[in-house]
C-alpha cells in the first residue's frame, strides 16, 4: 500500500510523517524505515526506525531512488514499513516521473508487502490524478 502525505511547503507534512513513523514503530511487528533527503528528523524519529539520508548515498532522481528502495526491501525481509520526506527534492519535480515511479513503487509493495508512505510538497490539484490510481492521499 502506497500513503501519500500532500500539501504546500511549512503545511506540517514532516510532522505528520515523523508522528506516523514514531507510531508505526510502536505497532510494526517488523522493521520500520525513514528515509530523508538530509540529515534533519535524527532527535525526532524514534531510534527503533531505521533513519537513512538518500544525501549520504548519491540518490537523485526516480530511477537511482527506486533501486534504493528496492535494494532496502531486499536487504532486509522484516521491514514493514517505508515512510519517505522530501520526495520531491529526492526525485525532481516531473509530476509525469513521479507517477511513473509511484507505479513502480506499487508493484514493489505488492512483491514485498512493505507499506510506503511519501510526503509531496506541492497542492493536490497539481499532480495528475492518475498518482491516486497507486496512493491515497492521507
Amino acid at each position: 500500500m502506497i500513503s501519500l502525505i500532500i500539501g504546500k511547503k511549512g503545511s506540517g507534512k514532516t510532522k505528520q510523517l515523523i508522528e506516523l513513523v514514531n507510531s508505526t514503530v510502536e505497532h510494526s511487528k517488523g522493521n520500520v524505515v525513514c528515509i530523508e533527503k538530509v540529515t534533519k528528523l535524527t532527535h525526532d524519529v524514534t531510534h527503533r526506525a531505521r533513519l537513512i539520508s538518500t544525501d549520504h548515498f548519491g540518490i537523485s532522481g526516480y530511477d537511482s531512488f527506486f533501486g534504493f528502495l528496492c535494494g532496502i526491501s531486499a536487504g532486509d525481509y522484516d521491514i514493514t514499513d517505508i515512510l519517505v520526506d522530501a520526495t520531491l527534492s529526492i526525485g525532481g519535480r516531473d509530476y509525469d516521473e513521479l507517477t511513473e515511479f509511484l507505479k513502480k513503487v506499487c508493484q514493489l509493495s505488492e512483491t514485498t508487502h512493505n507499506d510506503f508512505t511519501f510526503t509531496i510538497s506541492t497542492e493536490a490539484g497539481d499532480l495528475p490524478s492518475e498518482i491516486f490510481d497507486y496512493g491515497k492521499r492521507i
